[in-house]
């Protein structure tokens, strides 16, 4: 067993490359899971609003972001969506490669993904919630921000662990095409090079970033949950 744990201390994979593939990893959930929020909640409000009998019905811009954007958008595998979008990226950031290049996939394979589960929190709202609103007088906006988000901000929080979580297995893949982070560890070292130990350890640890948000977002799921 020592000589087992010798022999990781003395494999660069596990010495050297490991610590900075998982400050990648966490840089690109990081960042495309704040852009993903930010892109994605007011597409999701959007989306519930302009749905039929919304708030704020408009069937053309409906159909164009949900039946059009956000429907193509996520029946795209997100292998085939990343090389896709190099050209963008590389417009975008200066760069294809690396986790910055990456979070500009993450975030538009995540922010549709994300507005869908936006939009079915808002429809989890009881209805009577939103007339009572509107009979003291408020407006739409109002009822969307002080009505709609407190009433639904259990599933959001729900929602965003579950984005987070998508995150961190998509970011995994984008290490194959040059993201970096652990996926491109495993892949180098544990597959081009037949380290199985390496894929072991590369496998731990992102189970375990996972329970790790998923005990987080449920911790936060019940504080904010009031009823």
């Amino acid at each position: 067993m020592n000589d087992f744990f010798n022999s990781l201390a003395d494999n660069p994979a596990i010495s050297t490359a490991l610590w900075p593939a998982f400050l990648e990893t966490l840089q690109m959930v990081g960042i495309s899971g704040l852009a993903t929020v930010l892109l994605g909640l007011p597409l999701g409000v959007v989306l519930f609003v302009t749905q039929p009998g919304g708030l704020a019905h408009n069937r053309t811009l409906n159909v164009v972001l949900g039946g059009v954007l956000v429907n193509i958008t996520r029946s795209i595998p997100y292998a085939i969506l990343m090389v896709a979008l190099i050209p963008v990226t590389r417009l975008l950031v200066g760069t294809s490669i690396g986790p910055i290049a990456a979070s500009v996939s993450l975030t538009i394979a995540c922010v549709p993904f994300f507005a869908r589960l936006v939009e079915t929190a808002l429809r989890d709202v009881h209805p009577g919630k939103v007339d009572a609103a509107h009979a003291m007088g408020s407006t739409r906006g109002q009822t969307v921000w002080k009505v709609l988000i407190p009433e639904a901000l259990p599933s959001l929080a729900a929602s965003i662990t579950t984005t987070l979580v998508a995150l961190i297995g998509y970011s995994a893949m984008a290490g194959l095409i040059g993201g970096g982070g652990l996926g491109r560890l495993a892949y180098n070292y544990g597959y081009q090079r037949f380290q199985l130990e390496v894929m072991v350890i590369v496998l731990i640890i992102l189970v375990l970033l996972v329970q790790l948000v998923q005990i987080v977002g449920d911790a936060v799921v019940r504080r904010v949950d009031h009823r």
